[in-house]
């Protein structure tokens, strides 16, 4: 991987400053850079142009989205910019839905052509990882990822396949950022090294 895409939905709202994805995304820059590899940025609160990213998503060779999860996902700027800028790549990112009439039920998601790209998650979360992994807890034991289902299936459906999720955990009862620092470094060198 050469170029990376380093896409910020966080936002100021609510009690939040947006301070901690601010500072990953920076992390992941440097970090990055500093690997020999070629930064692109685009902050989505900040306002961007659709057919631009739909550019940047062709550039690319990693996607890398800092959120924040809000209210069991990610913040609605996220999904906003995902149906708009996808929507646009239409016939760039997928051609279809992958079906044939003469079998209609049968390759739904399989018209995607960007197989040679990758796609990452960091999150920031004020749930405990227990929240996540314990069969017994919030989200019954399905991890991050399970929790994210759709939108690891909207970039399956282009084509795309995932890079192991980075998550930061209890960031406002228990907030450790010099760890979550620390881990996330370790984290990229250990996928782009």
């Amino acid at each position: 991987m050469k170029n990376v895409l380093l896409i910020n939905g966080s936002k100021k709202f609510g009690n939040s400053e947006a301070r901690l994805s601010a500072t990953l995304q920076e992390l992941a820059a440097k970090t990055l850079s500093e690997l020999g590899l070629s930064i692109t940025q685009t902050h989505i609160d900040k306002g961007y142009d659709i057919e631009e990213e739909v550019q940047k998503i062709l550039n690319a060779d990693a996607l890398i989205y800092q959120m924040p999860g809000w209210w069991m996902g990610e913040p609605w700027i996220v999904k906003e910019y995902i149906d708009k800028v996808y929507l646009a790549g239409y016939g760039k990112f997928f051609t279809s839905d992958g079906r044939h009439r003469d079998n209609p039920t049968k390759n739904y998601g399989t018209g995607g052509l960007l197989k040679d790209k990758k796609y990452m998650f960091s999150l920031t979360w004020n749930a405990p990882l227990e929240a996540f992994t314990d069969k017994d807890g919030f989200f019954g034991g399905v991890g991050v990822d399970g929790v994210y289902l759709h939108l690891h299936k909207a970039h399956e459906f282009c084509a795309m396949s995932a890079l192991p999720t980075f998550i930061c955990t209890d960031v406002v009862k228990n907030p450790q950022v010099e760890k979550y620092l620390s881990d996330y470094e370790t984290h990229l060198k250990k996928i782009f090294a």
